[in-house]
């Protein structure tokens, strides 16, 4: 923040490990440029051959042919209406998850919402890939064989080399369902559904299991984060949290809540919104010029590392007034949608715009308003709780909550 402030939207920083200048581009012009209008010239940047050790060759890592070819293949998979036919297995591991926290409750103990947001995320995207194979990937391996996301919290070698091994056993799960023929309505049944509209083909196996292995990670880790800094946000801004109840309170509880229901929380979303403004799990994009392009009237040259940063196109003083301030009314009052601005890119935007943003939002909404209902919860620790600036955004330590019942 610092550097941005006294240095402005477009700066170089000498990188004396590459030998290189990497450009931070904090201008919305700019950033427009570089994820839309010509993101053809742009490949990703610093740090992929990191995320390709860990994630294989997923749509987060691939380029060119393969990443299109990929991405058409992945895309229906994230419609609203397939999205929404999650919310079965949505509702029931939130439920699963506020019956846990009801034991907490009646003991009045505290709990750690940073673990309870990553085990309840993984709940779900283990469930949403794998649906009632899960219980199989349990019984082959004696336990949850993916519970390493959330209990090993660095992402270094070792834990790359645990996690990739993995893919063997997706190998195995994906060879027994093509042999069995049956129908699942999963994530991983549709992947192995999926044609390439212009040849035909299926995904080609090492593609699709990377995809997996990507969707574990990307459809935990992200939400996780996002969730536990609402939760933080919430609990330290008491006038909100009053504000997210009254709307609950009006809305009438009901299982099976549609994706259409969820957009009508519209204050809860708000408030999960604003979260992702202050504190994106995604804080920084990389991204790495083909040839030249010119930038705020400043020629890059060809090969050289853009980043953007979405924390700090957010809290940019030019583009959001109280920057700082926690305030998710200011994404119900505003006429303009922010992200036609592009100050807002929690997830990213252009081709490569996140393409679980709708059931991301599914999930954490319907988390939240069913959490919200029931409980205020209480942080426990006296000051702010710090932030780890790591792959993702998140708190430097976990968060202690305690449970106070609302009615």
């Amino acid at each position: 923040m610092a550097a941005a402030a006294s240095c402005g939207d477009v700066f170089r920083i000498r990188a004396p490990g590459r030998g290189s200048d990497t450009w931070i581009i904090n201008n919305p012009a700019d950033i427009k440029r570089v994820l839309v209008t010509n993101h053809r010239n742009y490949t990703k940047g610093v740090g992929l051959d990191r995320v390709k050790i860990l994630l294989g060759n997923g749509i987060m890592t691939s380029e060119s042919d393969q990443w299109r070819r990929q991405r058409r293949m992945i895309q229906p998979m994230f419609h609203r209406r397939v999205t929404e036919g999650f919310g079965a297995l949505i509702e029931r591991c939130v439920d699963d998850r506020v019956e846990r926290w009801q034991g907490f409750a009646d003991r009045d103990e505290p709990i750690d919402v940073t673990e309870e947001m990553s085990a309840l995320t993984l709940d779900i995207i283990l469930g949403a890939i794998f649906g009632r194979d899960l219980s199989w990937l349990d019984e082959r391996m004696g336990g949850n064989p993916f519970a390493m996301v959330t209990e090993h919290a660095a992402r270094d070698l070792q834990f790359a080399y645990k996690f990739r091994s993995l893919t063997r056993l997706v190998g195995e799960l994906v060879a027994r369902r093509r042999d069995s023929g049956e129908e699942h309505h999963d994530f991983l049944g549709m992947l192995i559904g999926a044609r390439d509209k212009e040849n035909g083909e299926p995904m080609p196996e090492r593609d699709l299991i990377d995809e997996v292995m990507t969707l574990v990670v990307a459809g935990h880790e992200t939400s996780a984060a996002a969730l536990n800094w609402t939760w933080y946000l919430l609990a330290t801004h008491p006038e909100a949290y009053a504000q997210l109840t009254a709307e609950l309170d009006a809305t009438p509880e009901r299982s099976g809540l549609g994706f259409a229901d969820s957009e009508g929380l519209r204050y809860t979303q708000a408030a999960i919104k604003e979260a992702m403004r202050l504190y994106p799990p995604g804080w920084l994009l990389t991204r790495r010029t083909i040839g030249t392009d010119v930038l705020s009237g400043y020629a890059v040259p060809a090969g050289t590392d853009v980043m953007l940063s979405p924390y700090l196109i957010h809290r940019h003083p030019a583009h959001w007034q109280q920057p700082d301030a926690y305030r998710p009314e200011r994404f119900i009052d505003s006429d303009d949608d922010p992200r036609d601005r592009w100050i807002y890119i929690p997830f990213a935007a252009g081709p490569r715009h996140c393409v679980g943003e709708n059931f991301a939002m599914y999930e954490m909404t319907l988390h939240v308003a069913r959490v919200a209902r029931r409980w205020r919860l209480e942080y426990l620790d006296d000051g702010p709780i710090g932030v780890e600036a790591a792959i993702n955004l998140r708190t430097r330590r976990g968060l202690r909550m305690r449970l106070r019942p609302r009615r």
